[in-house]
């Protein structure tokens, strides 16, 4: 009987992450690919790291949370921040320097691991967001293959264990009945036996 509730348990538990790695899997794509780029939650972006430029505070194949900013002029020396560096290229670095004359503003940037500022300076207007210290590691290379062509083959991946698990779930059910029920039988001759005797 004990063994028979830790099956219990131990099928719900698997059912359930089953399950919810199917509802996260398929949130992720359709998110992405309604948004045409990178998923968004509470405000917040998704971006996926694609260098090591930043390690080993940000590993290559994070995800971070982003937020979107509306004053980009506000930022400081030490602050991490999303860029645009040309088009379709976005960069997470942290500012090394503020440069300021009258009301313009320019932000000198690098990575953490890089030993040089990057050559280009950040204009406000080219700021995307800001970094806000939200890091997972490896997600972001399923996001990132979420994103390509192949991308909706994940959703197919739980989909299937989901299945077969079902059927294996089903099965053992099946299993289970056809013995009770060839118990019961053999009962019911041990008692005709004995009656007749």
């Amino acid at each position: 009987m004990k063994k028979r509730k830790i099956l219990k348990w131990v099928n719900n538990i698997v059912s359930t992450i089953l399950m919810l790695l199917l509802i996260s899997v398929a949130a992720i794509v359709m998110i992405s690919k309604f948004s045409g780029g990178e998923p968004q939650a509470f405000g917040y972006q998704l971006k996926t790291v694609l260098s090591g430029s930043m390690e080993p505070g940000i590993q290559t194949g994070s995800i971070i949370a982003v937020k979107p900013v509306e004053d980009k002029t506000h930022f400081k020396k030490g602050d991490v921040i999303t860029f645009q560096e040309e088009e379709g290229i976005l960069i997470t670095h942290r500012i090394a320097k503020v440069e300021k004359n009258g009301d313009a503003v320019l932000y000198r940037t690098k990575g953490d691991n890089n030993n040089a500022e990057d050559m280009n300076p950040v204009l406000p207007q080219n700021v995307v967001a800001e970094y806000t210290g939200f890091t997972v590691p490896y997600v972001g290379y399923f996001v990132d293959f979420s994103q390509s062509k192949n991308g909706a083959f994940l959703l197919l991946v739980p989909g299937i264990l989901l299945l077969l698990y079902a059927g294996y779930t089903i099965w053992k059910a099946l299993s289970e009945i056809e013995l009770t029920q060839k118990k019961q039988v053999e009962t019911l001759q041990e008692e005709g036996k004995s009656s007749s005797s």
